[in-house]
């Protein structure tokens, strides 16, 4: 991957909309090459889909919530069933198996407390867990789906 590689993914991180046109002219090269560019990316799993960010207060969506979970069950098929659980599940938005205390993290997104409820019976209806937590976002200070492109050789 090139500088004008690396300058392509900037501008579409940013706004995935751009006609070929446009990108060329901000790119500063020919609309064929921006295209081959853009398909071999696309190709090679760099870019790995094109999709419309959506204002999540706007839809009705106000509550963000990151829910911790233990568990004492390290096996495949309790995976399987959590795997399969959260997949159902279409407020849980992200989830992360880490390291450390927690099994597991996952944000969530609904419209209010109540709505979070409706999510967490769901959840532990359908998984046996250890321990469950959630925290709740009061305020968003940073929210960006622009990946930094300087550690990209």
């Amino acid at each position: 991957m090139d500088a004008i590689d690396k300058k392509i993914l900037r501008i579409l991180q940013h706004d995935a909309s751009l006609s070929v046109a446009e990108l060329s002219e901000r790119a500063g090269i020919s609309q064929t090459p921006v295209w081959r560019r853009i398909r071999k990316l696309e190709d090679s799993g760099v870019i790995d889909r094109r999709v419309t960010l959506l204002d999540q207060e706007a839809i009705g969506l106000g509550l963000t919530g990151f829910v911790l979970v233990r568990t004492s069950d390290h096996s495949d098929k309790w995976l399987q069933t959590f795997s399969s659980a959260v997949a159902d599940i279409p407020e849980i938005v992200e989830v992360h198996r880490t390291s450390g205390d927690v099994d597991y993290v996952f944000k969530i997104v609904a419209p209010d407390m109540k709505g979070y409820d409706k999510i967490y019976r769901r959840l532990i209806r359908d998984v046996a867990m250890h321990d469950v937590s959630a925290s709740f976002s009061m305020e968003k200070l940073k929210a960006t789906t622009d990946l930094p492109l300087d550690y990209v050789l």
